[in-house]
């Protein structure tokens, strides 16, 4: 079991590449299944409430966390495929972030409302 992302984006690869699927493996065809993924995954949290949301049964985690991983093995592979370090590049989104929602000094976020990165 891959226990890093590197080891984690070589089994991905291999698996994609053993089943001859790198040639469906575009970055339009992977971004498009990533998104699908993703509307999966909000289908898991319709019409519940915040509270009801924060409480998943044992068995909707489990289901809500197969879908993170379809997002995970979709993000990793369009990474691959377009040469993006996901690393790098959250270091710098977190770097962009830090400078566009700096803390108060009593460690509250600057703006009342939290805002999507």
């Amino acid at each position: 079991m891959p226990d890093s992302l590197d080891q984690l984006d070589a089994r991905l690869l291999a698996f994609a590449q053993a089943r001859d699927w790198e040639r469906f493996h575009s970055p339009k065809n992977l971004a498009m299944a990533l998104a699908g993924e993703a509307g999966e995954l909000l289908e898991h949290f319709q019409w519940l409430s915040e509270q009801q949301s924060a409480a998943l049964s044992p068995e909707q985690t489990r289901l809500v966390a197969l879908e993170m991983a379809d997002i995970l093995i979709y993000l990793i592979r369009l990474s691959q495929r377009l040469g993006v370090d996901l690393i790098a590049a959250v270091e710098e989104k977190m770097a962009i972030n830090e400078t566009r929602f700096p803390v108060d000094p009593e460690g509250l976020a600057a703006e009342d409302e939290p805002r999507r990165a």
